[in-house]
């Protein structure tokens, strides 16, 4: 921990923070763990004696000194409640995504951080992975000549019953779940400019949510572009940039493990290439994003701060106008 680390609370001991983000908080020299807060008192005392840190409740957690920035992975229907709460009490927010249930939501916590002068991050870690960085040259550099679609998927096995994300009073649903992982990959590489141009979802009966998904975009420069989504599938993640000259795909886009080394693979008419990267574990890198804009003073007013908060609001937006579009079916 260094002299100048941020000092993080945890609201909501959830698998996501206890497997991915707190390890990756813990191996951060810039940042430190203060606090964890659990419904469960005696599960918030359990999680601190192993962590090293303090055990608090909810709102406790809140009004703590040694707190500065907040990580909070609960359902997502809870994520604007309390992230309201987290930044009316002064402190930085890291939000597990997606950011909201709806639009509107989303640009009421992006006004609470501005009028606070607060960071306020969602927490999509695969952006900050360098394969997606070398992918935008690639496609900046003509490699791929005219780009005409993009095709991304995520999917993955049935949860068990109990799952929260079978559960729609808590923002349950694959589309929110597993769909805006395309949906950003769609906006971090052809721009937020998209347009629905249709969808249909797969409605489970009994849960009413939706547990798969696919629809089709189009970007302001007439890209097509088609989500596919759903946990009723064989584990995929993955996107294709079809291009005039060249076809380029990505496997593990989502999920990589921080070992995992990627590769681009590019076909030509008559060629075909390999591109083997570097492992990145962007866990690690977007904790450590996060907390060097709270360390350089930034706020969600900062323009590298707008432009991400601008592209939460406009998943949301489009996740609304997937849902608008949608033709459902029985699952």
């Amino acid at each position: 921990m260094g002299p100048q680390a941020v000092r993080f609370g945890i609201l909501g001991c959830s698998s996501v923070a206890r497997r991915r983000s707190i390890p990756a908080l813990l191996a951060q020299p810039g940042a430190a763990l203060a606090a964890v807060a659990s419904r469960d008192p005696e599960k918030a005392k359990a999680i601190a004696a192993e962590l090293g840190c303090a055990a608090t409740g909810y709102d406790e957690l809140l009004t703590r000194d040694d707190v500065d920035a907040v990580y909070l992975p609960l359902p997502t229907a809870l994520h604007v409640p309390w992230g309201l709460k987290v930044l009316a009490a002064g402190k930085h927010l890291l939000l597990e995504k997606p950011s909201a249930t709806s639009a509107d939501g989303a640009r009421q916590l992006v006004r609470a951080a501005a009028d606070r002068g607060l960071v306020l991050r969602e927490n999509f870690t695969f952006p900050h992975h360098a394969q997606h960085a070398t992918v935008a040259r690639l496609l900046a550099e003509g490699r791929l000549g005219q780009l005409r679609s993009f095709s991304g998927a995520f999917c993955f096995p049935p949860l068990p019953a109990t799952d929260i994300r079978y559960d729609a009073a808590l923002g349950g649903g694959s589309l929110l779940d597993a769909g805006v992982y395309p949906i950003r990959a769609a906006q971090l590489l052809l721009g937020d400019d998209l347009t629905v141009a249709g969808s249909s979802l797969r409605v489970d009966g009994r849960t009413g949510v939706d547990v798969a998904g696919h629809a089709l975009l189009v970007s302001a420069a007439g890209v097509l572009a088609d989500v596919k989504f759903g946990f009723e599938h064989t584990y995929g993640a993955s996107y294709t940039l079809w291009g005039s000259t060249a076809r380029l795909t990505v496997d593990r886009a989502f999920t990589p493990p921080a070992t995992w080394q990627p590769v681009l693979r590019i076909e030509e008419q008559d060629h075909t290439e390999e591109h083997v990267l570097p492992a990145g574990d962007q866990w690690s890198a977007a904790i450590a994003s996060f907390t060097t804009a709270v360390a350089a003073g930034h706020h969600a007013g900062h323009p590298a701060e707008a432009a991400g908060l601008r592209s939460m609001v406009r998943t949301m937006e489009l996740v609304e106008d997937v849902m608008r579009a949608a033709t459902r079916v029985a699952a």
